[in-house]
């Protein structure tokens, strides 16, 4: 058989298998699910982060690549520990911003509080760093966190030797799709801001999120903010 027949093969098994669902608290592995399979997990109750650069690709055309390579190290290591010390699984890097999923009874606030976060490590480690290392520059490093839940589902996609985990799911998308918004570091859907803490909510009494309609998304009410929260 040739690559053609083989690959109609594994298609129509795909769209003629089964699916085996398996329901999951905690964020699964690769090796977890079955890769040749329609094998999946099922997070009932899961919350998604997306940290994003904002016009890095006006940074790529403009600047030297090690230049561009400093700050997208910079940022992702930064993003990416701060993630990891609130809880969060990190799940995947796509060019110049990370996905992390967060489970758990404090999801929302923990996912929230990383968000904010990450924008205190833009704002007090990051641009400081860089402006004294290139202080005639006239470069400002910008970027966006978005922050949605829902309900997810992960099934193993991908070869053998080169596979990874697509996650499927109203919450992965908007996620990824509120760091196209501009103008604000960090952007939340109402499922996030109705369900998290007090804390991460309000700055000595008044409220750190602004109410916004997602006009792209059907007016669909979203929160987004500019506050930082401090790194310790």
């Amino acid at each position: 058989m040739g690559l053609k027949d083989d690959l109609a093969t594994e298609v129509k098994k795909t769209f003629t298998t089964q699916w085996e669902v398996q329901k999951t608290d905690s964020v699964p592995a690769p090796e977890d699910l079955r890769l040749n399979a329609n094998h999946a997990k099922d997070l009932e109750k899961a919350t998604v982060l997306y940290a994003d650069l904002d016009g890095s690709t006006n940074m790529v055309d403009s600047y030297d690549w090690t230049f561009s390579a400093e700050i997208y190290k910079a940022y992702l290591r930064c993003a990416a520990q701060v993630i990891r010390s609130e809880g969060g699984v990190i799940t995947a890097y796509d060019g110049d911003r990370v996905m992390a999923v967060f489970t758990g009874g404090s999801k929302n606030t923990s996912a929230v509080r990383a968000a904010l976060k990450i924008n205190y490590a833009v704002c007090e480690i990051i641009r400081p760093a860089m402006k004294a290392q290139y202080p005639s520059k006239e470069f400002t490093l910008k970027h966006v966190v978005g922050v949605d839940s829902t309900q997810l589902r992960t099934a193993r996609i991908g070869v053998r030797g080169d596979n990874d985990l697509v996650w499927i799911g109203r919450a992965a998308n908007y996620a990824a799709k509120l760091t196209s918004l501009s103008g604000k570091a960090t952007w939340i859907t109402k499922a996030v801001y109705d369900n998290m803490n007090d804390e991460v909510k309000f700055s000595n009494g008044t409220n750190m999120w602004e109410r916004r309609s997602w006009t792209a998304m059907g007016n669909m009410e979203i929160y987004c903010s500019t506050y930082w929260w401090r790194i310790p």
